[in-house]
């Protein structure tokens, strides 16, 4: 009896190590017919990662910066300070974060996932924007993305709010609520309106679900998406949450449109 338990134990380190090799080849074997490339330029051979020169080229947002929009400041004015528009006009949400500004590189990123089917690229954004969390998503109990209308979803064929979610819960191990927030209205797109119109096309739009109700009240939420422009999407989102006994909003987005720094 002893020996043929010897004898079996092998096999499982042999069976894992045959997976790991077929894993590894059918790796090599699609570098060769799909060569990895840089995100941002596409030049062959830097790997699934941005090459030295576009990274360099990403503005990423990085302290100081206004502890409830995010907005970079140009000086280090201390810690907690506020932005003038922050304190004017303070948002549904309680804190904003984003990984860089939506220029160049960045904006190259999100067309590519949102309009090119880049998918692929969600996990390595999401690996970016857990950093610029700065310890958000970590402390947050779910994680929910800005839904898209059901009929441009199927135009669109997914969400890359939800991809870039998907891919930050499982990176923070956090449960991510894809229905908790159903988008009710189907509304214009928001290029080329101005704030004003922003806000009024998106007014009344979201709505919580039967489920989502209960699973998000009380709750600290991480709310995703992939560009922060002037906010309407986001701040209607913020106030749906709010009203749903939400405690705690984090927004957390790849990119924020911004002049520069102030």
């Amino acid at each position: 009896m002893g020996e043929i338990e010897a004898e079996a134990l092998p096999a499982v380190p042999l069976r894992q190590a045959l997976a790991r090799r077929m894993k590894a080849f059918a790796g090599a074997a699609l570098d060769v017919i799909y060569p990895p490339a840089c995100a941002g330029c596409r030049l062959l051979g830097t790997g699934a990662g941005l090459c030295a020169h576009c990274w360099s080229r990403l503005a990423l947002i990085e302290r100081p910066y206004c502890e409830v929009l995010g907005t970079p400041f140009s000086h280090d004015l201390g810690p907690g300070i506020l932005s003038a528009d922050a304190i004017a006009h303070p948002p549904p949400f309680d804190r904003l974060r984003s990984v860089a500004l939506y220029d160049d590189l960045a904006r190259i990123l999100v067309h590519s996932l949102k309009y090119r089917d880049r998918t692929d690229l969600a996990p390595m954004m999401a690996q970016w924007m857990l950093r610029a969390g700065d310890g958000a998503v970590g402390a947050a109990d779910v994680i929910v993305p800005v839904p898209l209308h059901r009929l441009r979803l199927v135009w669109r064929k997914f969400n890359q709010a939800a991809e870039l979610a998907r891919s930050l819960g499982a990176l923070a191990g956090r449960p991510v609520l894809m229905d908790a927030v159903r988008r009710t209205k189907r509304t214009r797109r928001q290029i080329g309106l101005n704030p004003r119109a922003r806000e009024e096309n998106v007014r009344g739009a979201f709505a919580i679900t039967t489920a989502g109700r209960e699973a998000l009240f009380g709750k600290r939420v991480v709310l995703v998406d992939d560009v922060y422009t002037t906010g309407a999407t986001i701040a209607a989102v913020a106030r749906t949450l709010k009203r749903a006994g939400v405690a705690d909003i984090t927004v957390l987005t790849f990119a924020r449109a911004l002049p520069g720094p102030i």
